[in-house]
């Protein structure tokens, strides 16, 4: 996995059953709510 550079896995990823995505632009604020059970990764790349 160490051969995958950060925005391919997260690509890949986000092609998966389950799996939403929210994206936040630079400079701006997100406020996520989740009802689990649920995984968050925050990725900054």
């Amino acid at each position: 996995m160490e051969k995958y550079k950060t925005y391919e896995l997260v690509e890949e990823i986000k092609k998966r059953e389950g799996v939403t995505c929210q994206c936040t632009e630079p400079y701006q604020n997100n406020e996520i709510l989740v009802n689990g059970p649920a995984i968050v990764l925050i990725i900054t790349d």
